[in-house]
């Protein structure tokens, strides 16, 4: 403070005791965070563009990253989520449903979608929905069904040792949601874990992860058959 103050010639940016606001550890940090989100929204934001579509649906992702992505790339988007939304996005449409039905959405009418960290917390009442054991089965079922022949889907879930960690989520052997999906053909499993990513994994690898508190997403490009 004493040093600006002696360097300081402008009157408006005088130091005022009133709005000290100080902050002594961010020198101290890096430049920003690579974590697990920036890898997963970053994959299926990449695959999407490459694919070329104009129009794609999400499911639950976060608005504030990958959906943000898609929007910068001016690729139209349609995001269902059992909350109500923070407010009107150009290019965003909204639709507030429950998604383990998608009633709102037709058969065999999807070319593009996506669910980045949602599916698994699907049933176990964290986001006000009812408690159902098998709601994020029931989602699995019915996404395969609005996608149509040759479209992508695009899902991060948490990925190891089969358990759930209730209420907060749950964590599946990756070969269960390859299974799960059965009606499309696996175009890629990677994983991203501790800050980084790791391209075209062994599906089996991770099925005895602990994890120890830090998680590993699966990521998965389906296309259907």
């Amino acid at each position: 403070m004493r040093e600006y103050e002696r360097r300081n010639i402008r009157e408006n940016f005088r130091i005022n005791e009133d709005n000290l606001w100080p902050i002594i550890f961010d020198k101290y940090r890096k430049a920003g965070i690579v974590g697990n989100y920036f890898w997963q929204d970053l994959w299926a934001a990449k695959l999407i563009k490459q694919s070329g579509v104009e129009k794609h649906f999400d499911i639950g992702s976060r608005i504030d990253g990958f959906i943000a992505h898609l929007l910068a790339m001016e690729i139209d988007v349609t995001l269902i989520d059992i909350r109500d939304f923070p407010g009107e996005v150009e290019g965003l449409h909204t639709i507030v449903d429950d998604a383990t039905t998608l009633k709102q959405v037709s058969m065999d009418s999807i070319e593009s979608m996506s669910a980045l960290c949602s599916l698994e917390h699907f049933g176990l009442g964290r986001y006000g929905d009812p408690i159902d054991p098998e709601a994020c089965f029931k989602c699995f079922e019915e996404i395969q069904k609005r996608i149509r022949k040759g479209g992508n889907l695009y899902l991060s879930l948490p990925i190891g040792k089969e358990r759930i960690e209730f209420n907060a989520h749950r964590i599946f052997f990756a070969s269960t949601i390859a299974e799960c999906f059965s009606m499309m053909e696996l175009a890629e499993f990677s994983c991203t874990a501790g800050g980084k990513i790791e391209y075209n994994v062994d599906i089996y690898k991770y099925d005895n992860d602990g994890h120890n508190g830090e998680y590993r997403y699966g990521l998965f490009h389906f296309i259907k058959k």
